[in-house]
């Protein structure tokens, strides 16, 4: 089956109302390796009920639709389809607890041409369920390998924020536990590229691999540590493009630099294949 052009711009989502207690906020913690230094106040303010606030990048897991396109209607060979991008805006802090209303919709379909692939990228607007306040809003961009050339517009991504060309202002080092994938798909994301090794094999991966939005926290993580003294309030907006997987247990290392004003630049590799696995990662911060 092929991506039907209409019906994939045009997909309906049905609203998605999602009730958090802090256990979820302290699994969502847990998953991107918070409280791996049982001594840090800091990191056990992230896991521990009687202090807790939850994590920026937690937005990202909230109130959305599961894996649904592993739909057969979607046209999507789901195997093949890679997290390409991802970015969240937060217009408030996010709630340690709560109920959430998830609004998404397709935001851009790119095809690229044939064995080029296409670019499918979503945005789910987060919603306190009390009050209706506008919380964050999360865009998702698909690659998807296998699945171009099925007469949708072209185009491409905005550019993603270009690297300083200097030495790092900040280096953080943190390391990803073997069960990582395991443990993170606790949060929702069921695909089993991220659990069984025939899928991940299939897929031309040598073992299941990190999924994307658990990198995505780690270096959230990083951010956190080097420049907000572990104040979540301080992340106004986070993008990132991935670049390669991360096999679980691998260690990421996040280069952070000071790009002026409110903006924080960085990007990720891991240490044991000297690879870049988040490229282009800018983060907005309130000062």
């Amino acid at each position: 089956m092929t991506i039907d052009q209409q019906r994939l711009a045009n997909w309906h989502f049905p609203e998605k109302v999602q009730s958090y207690d802090w256990k979820d906020t302290a699994l969502y913690a847990l998953g991107i390796g918070l409280g791996a230094d049982p001594m840090s106040r800091d990191e056990l303010k992230f896991v521990y009920e009687p202090w807790l606030q939850a994590l920026p990048t937690m937005a990202a897991v909230l109130a959305g639709p599961g894996f649904w396109i592993r739909d057969p209607a979607t046209g999507i060979d789901w195997a093949n389809s890679l997290h390409g991008e991802e970015e969240i805006v937060l217009h408030r802090p996010l709630p340690a607890t709560g109920t959430i209303v998830g609004r998404m919709h397709v935001e851009s379909l790119i095809d690229k041409g044939p064995g080029k692939g296409s670019l499918l990228t979503t945005c789910n607007d987060l919603y306190d369920a009390r009050t209706n306040e506008h919380i964050a809003s999360v865009y998702a961009t698909a690659f998807n390998r296998t699945d171009g050339g099925f007469g949708g517009p072209g185009g491409s991504r905005p550019p993603v924020h270009p690297t300083p060309d200097r030495t790092p202002d900040h280096i953080v080092d943190l390391p990803t536990l073997p069960q990582a994938a395991l443990l993170y798909r606790l949060n929702g994301d069921d695909n089993p590229l991220h659990a069984e090794p025939e899928v991940a094999a299939g897929a031309g991966f040598t073992m299941p691999i990190l999924h994307g939005l658990c990198t995505f926290g780690v270096a959230g993580h990083a951010l956190l540590k080097a420049v907000c003294s572990y104040d979540p309030a301080k992340i106004k907006s986070m993008r990132v493009r991935f670049s390669a997987p991360v096999y679980p247990g691998e260690t990421i290392r996040t280069e952070i630099w000071d790009a002026g004003e409110d903006r924080i630049a960085f990007r990720c590799s891991v240490l044991e294949r000297r690879s870049p696995v988040i490229t282009g990662g800018l983060m907005r911060m309130r000062r």
